[in-house]
């Protein structure tokens, strides 16, 4: 049996019971455009107090989720957030918000929330680096969507962006998630359905003005969309990273493709 000396001991024991490893969160932010609060996951990788500034990943949930999904679905999040060093913020998007600003219901400002509320609350309540360069936002399914959309959109808060399985061309689904309700019938308002599809967004990029990482199921109900997102990008030259994996549209799906994004975002980073 191997015997241990009672310092040596005392050492890895000190070791073992302060490695504490990331932690977890729930901020109470406020929505000036909605005069209401909102929740969001934040965790803090296990250096936080060290003194220094951290890069963000800010993680959208899809529709039908809450802010709380990602780190219940895939708590994986607190060992990325230690390896890369980064802080995860997960907002609320209130069910099926698609993280639009609605041009029919006033009440529902979820672009301004995410992409100027939140990010002002997060980096005077917490330790970031407070530029773009420091800015990552991804997704899944609606988050897909929506992280593509406010980071084409404000191009001067993220540097980086992805989206998983993200319904990245809301036209070919009129009748679901509650779209119509964000935007409006189909019938009675197409330009503004396509105004607001990430698909007919491409214009708004230039080559490298965004780190781009697009993933998506070959069995998942959005394979198509991502497609034309993919084709279009290519059309217009834009760089992006585009993987079309086994799997549909799932936790387990998502769980995986998570973490090549923290990596993606993680190179982004440490390349500015």
């Amino acid at each position: 049996m191997l015997k241990l000396k009672f310092p040596l001991l005392v050492f890895i024991l000190a070791l073992a019971f302060g490695a504490q490893g990331a932690t977890v969160d729930t901020a109470l932010t406020y929505s000036a455009s909605m005069k209401k609060n909102i929740k969001a996951v934040v965790i803090l990788p296990d250096s936080y107090k060290e003194g220094k500034t951290y890069p963000v990943v800010y993680l959208l949930h899809g529709a039908g989720g809450r802010y709380d999904n990602w780190i219940k679905g895939a708590p994986v999040l607190k060992s990325y957030a230690d390896q890369f060093q980064l802080i995860v913020v997960c907002p609320d998007g209130n069910v099926t918000s698609w993280y639009v600003d609605s041009p029919v219901d006033p009440a529902w400002k979820y672009e301004t929330y995410v992409a100027t509320e939140l990010v002002s609350y997060i980096d005077k309540n917490y330790k970031t680096i407070k530029d773009r360069k420091g800015r990552a936002i991804s997704g899944l399914s609606m988050g897909g969507h929506g992280a593509l959309s406010l980071a084409f959109k404000h191009q001067d808060t993220f540097g980086a962006a992805g989206s998983m399985s993200g319904g990245v061309d809301i036209t070919p689904f009129p009748a679901n998630w509650d779209i119509a309700k964000r935007l409006g019938p189909y019938t009675e308002n197409a330009a503004v359905w396509k105004q607001n599809s990430v698909v007919n967004m491409v214009d708004k990029l230039t080559p490298k003005s965004l780190a781009l990482t697009i993933d998506c199921g070959k069995d998942d109900f959005f394979y198509a969309v991502n497609m034309k997102l993919h084709d279009e990008l290519m059309y217009h030259n834009i760089p992006h990273d585009f993987t079309i994996r086994p799997g549909g549209h799932t936790m387990e799906y998502w769980r995986n493709s998570v973490g090549y994004h923290m990596l993606f975002f993680s190179n982004f980073f440490l390349s500015k």
